[in-house]
């Protein structure tokens, strides 16, 4: 069983699915250890998975600008804590990297999540999110670059539109 610092309660494994973004000017782009493919980090019981997602991206890429948990589900027998983590264009190096593109949403129901979802969705839903905050939170919007804005304010941030 995981237990989180708030106090949820997990049983089974935890993994972080971390997507490492990068701005390329009027684009941003998918990198990392696995290339474009999600980097999954298997978390432990006591781990605080931002944390260790930031140290990881830290050690295997370079600190990144940003990380910040989007969205989990149930996926792979597993819970699964979606991350986008912002790095600088200086970081990609020999990194595999391709362009994002734009993705329909997964749409569940009003008290279900949808049957199938695709990396493209959850990828598209992170930069939504981080469109949101990017707007939102002081924090946010002072580490992002004016490229990352501009991208950014192409993605309508829904963060509550199914609650009508």
């Amino acid at each position: 069983m995981t237990r989180f610092p708030d106090g949820f309660d997990v049983q089974g494994p935890v993994q972080a699915e971390v997507f490492v973004v990068w701005s390329a000017g009027d684009h941003l782009e998918l990198t990392g250890p696995c290339g474009a493919a999600p980097w999954l980090i298997e978390l432990g019981a006591d781990d605080h998975p931002v944390d260790v997602v930031t140290r990881t991206v830290s050690e295997e890429v370079g600190v990144p600008l940003l990380v910040h948990s989007t969205s989990w589900r149930r996926d792979r027998e597993a819970v699964i804590l979606s991350f986008v983590a912002v790095i600088d264009r200086s970081l990609v190096g020999s990194m595999a990297s391709l362009p994002i593109e734009r993705a329909a949403l997964a749409r569940g129901e009003a008290s279900a999540a949808p049957q199938d979802i695709a990396t493209t969705q959850v990828v598209e839903h992170g930069l939504r999110h981080m469109a949101w905050l990017a707007e939102d939170d002081p924090v946010v919007a002072a580490v992002l670059s004016s490229d990352w804005r501009t991208v950014l304010s192409t993605y309508a941030p829904e963060p509550f539109r199914n609650l009508g």
